[in-house]
């Protein structure tokens, strides 16, 4: 599977690297947006939206656009995460953070320039028709903005120091990391055009797979290798967060780890008369195998 997934990967990454940032007004910023933006990762989001494309029988280079515009407010995400007022971390992705190397300033204008851009790229994307372009944004609007990721951040700041239930903590998941992950399949279903049994059964698939990331990331953050995850372990208890392993044991959290892998792939397995799902099976349980 690493080699599937890296192939995506590269192609993503070709294609990133030949986006412009040019400044018309000749400052820092777009040396600060790059510095994140092209420091690597797993780019998880985009390639799971190329994935998706390709296994819908959908050019790629139809969705690359929008990939781009979704790994650039996932980066902006990261940099505003990162600063003082956040998570006050000083690594990520086993670099410097933005604002340790150029400024919180810097740092919070250059995650706002890299949220705007998302949009702006999406509008000049000449693989895709009009109307679709309309419900992308829609889309993605909705999935950063306060229903979706900026709104699970709020809900999962105000739970700090508080002791929360289960179901408080999926909902801060399924909005703060899974709202992205659901875009990456929903706009490819909607570039695509799916009919709506398809477009069910993969949006129920994506919501899987944004608990399994998150459920995993609580586990890495007990037992993870900083050379691997590429930034500090134990924040989620330095910062007094309830996560899956704080209310449930690492044991149980495990265990639950295992039922949502089970549901996602019973999920895919509906779509195997018209659909070659292996690999979108494969990076499933890379999810919850990743040791970053």
């Amino acid at each position: 599977m690493s080699q599937i997934m890296n192939s995506y990967v590269d192609k993503f990454t070709e294609s990133l690297n030949q986006t412009k940032l040019d400044s018309v007004v000749n400052t820092q910023l777009e040396e600060s947006m790059r510095y994140s933006l092209l420091a690597g990762g797993k780019r998880i989001r985009p390639v799971l939206l190329l994935m998706t494309l390709s296994m819908l029988k959908t050019d790629i280079n139809k969705g690359m656009e929008t990939a781009k515009a979704l790994e650039m407010i996932h980066t902006y995400s990261l940099i505003h995460d990162d600063l003082p007022a956040m998570d006050n971390d000083d690594y990520r992705r086993g670099m410097k953070t933005n604002h340790k190397i150029y400024g919180d300033a810097t740092a919070i204008l250059a995650g706002d320039a890299l949220l705007t851009k998302a949009f702006e790229l999406i509008t000049k994307d000449t693989y895709i028709e009009a109307d679709d372009k309309v419900k992308l944004i829609r889309l993605l609007s909705e999935s950063a903005g306060h229903q979706g990721m900026v709104g699970g951040q709020v809900l999962d700041m105000e739970s700090e120091n508080k002791e929360i239930s289960l179901d408080t903590l999926r909902k801060i998941h399924r909005y703060k990391t899974g709202a992205l992950i659901r875009f990456s399949v929903v706009a490819a279903c909607t570039i695509a055009k799916v009919n709506s049994k398809t477009f069910l059964l993969l949006d129920s698939f994506s919501q899987e797979l944004g608990l399994i990331f998150q459920i995993k990331d609580d586990l890495l953050d007990i037992e993870g290798d900083f050379d691997k995850i590429g930034k500090s372990v134990g924040s989620d208890v330095a910062n007094h967060k309830s996560t899956y392993v704080s209310l449930l044991g690492k044991t149980n959290t495990k265990v639950a780890l295992e039922q949502h892998v089970n549901q996602a792939l019973y999920l895919l397995e509906q779509l195997e008369d018209q659909y070659n799902t292996e690999e979108l099976k494969s990076l499933t349980k890379l999810f919850a195998n990743r040791e970053n």
